[in-house]
């Protein structure tokens, strides 16, 4: 309880056994009324700055947290994995066991721009691994939600060459300390060069020439857009999307890789629709062109 008096905004706070005090006018007990904050603007500001800033420090302390966490197993991961200097002796080698020239012809812009619009958009940025990308796939394996991808080239390059056929958290992880040494060890255009000389491409065809020559019977340098976007929808799926037995899949696959073009800018959304629209000239019984194996 206070005492109110004459001058309510004045009154001072008393307890009932307090003497009243001997002043002119009207006091009287009456019963303390709850705190409303938008009663008080000055308390209420502060109150409310109170919990901002207790939360912003939650949320750095969190942010802090996750970030040495994720620094150690960083560490922790690259220390476990091999080396990657002998990539290109295993590519090498994988090419050969698949009867494949390596290294094969210089990989053309228009299949680059095709492959990384639609498989690695951050290529050209990203330090091996793409942050947003491991940050889903975390969150997909907690939730236990299907794999919606995220593996840069440099991971799937790893793939192809130190971990075939592996699968589960620990391929995958492992695969993410081999891109960022094989990020760390050679050139975007060395990655793309292995990349397109071990992919597999469908119908038999290992490589980009073999691929190129086979579908449509020119080399890599010659491949039009639709041609190019064709061959690099076939990475992910090569045989469900093997134009020659699964045509329709395979559009469906280059109209995507059209699409991503026009999304990051490498075509416009009219140019994308023409290349689609193009004919793809496919080899029906397999081409074959000089120089390709």
């Amino acid at each position: 309880m206070r005492l109110r008096g004459p001058a309510e905004e004045g009154a001072s706070w008393a307890s009932p056994t307090t003497p009243l005090p001997a002043v002119r006018g009207h006091w009287e007990w009456v019963e303390d009324q709850p705190y409303v904050a938008d009663g008080h603007p000055k308390r209420s500001r502060l109150v409310r700055r109170r919990h901002r800033f207790r939360w912003l420090r939650r949320l750095l302390t969190l942010v802090i947290g996750l970030t040495l966490l994720g620094s150690l197993a960083l560490g922790g991961l690259l220390l476990v994995t091999p080396s990657v200097g002998d990539a290109q002796k295993i590519a090498r080698s994988f090419d050969r066991s698949h009867h494949a020239a390596y290294p094969g012809p210089p990989v053309p812009g228009m299949f680059a721009a095709a492959l990384t619009a639609t498989e690695d958009h951050r290529f050209y940025s990203e330090p091996g691994i793409d942050p947003f990308g491991v940050a889903r796939v975390t969150l997909d394996t907690v939730a236990r939600r299907p794999d919606q991808g995220g593996a840069t080239l440099y991971q799937q390059l790893a793939k192809m060459l130190y971990t075939p056929g592996s699968t589960g958290t620990f391929a995958q992880a492992e695969q993410v300390g081999l891109g960022i040494k094989l990020y760390v060890t050679y050139t975007k255009a060395q990655i793309l060069q292995m990349y397109a000389d071990v992919a597999y491409f469908g119908h038999g065809y290992y490589g980009l020439a073999r691929a190129s020559c086979g579908y449509f019977g020119r080399q890599p340098a010659q491949l039009s857009w639709p041609q190019a976007a064709m061959l690099a929808g076939l990475v992910q799926a090569p045989s469900l999307d093997d134009p020659l037995t699964h045509y329709a899949n395979a559009r469906a696959r280059q109209a995507h890789v059209l699409g991503r073009l026009a999304a990051v800018g490498a075509l416009t959304g009219t140019q994308a629709s023409a290349a689609y629209a193009q004919s793809l000239h496919l080899i029906p019984g397999g081409g074959h062109c000089a120089g390709s194996a």
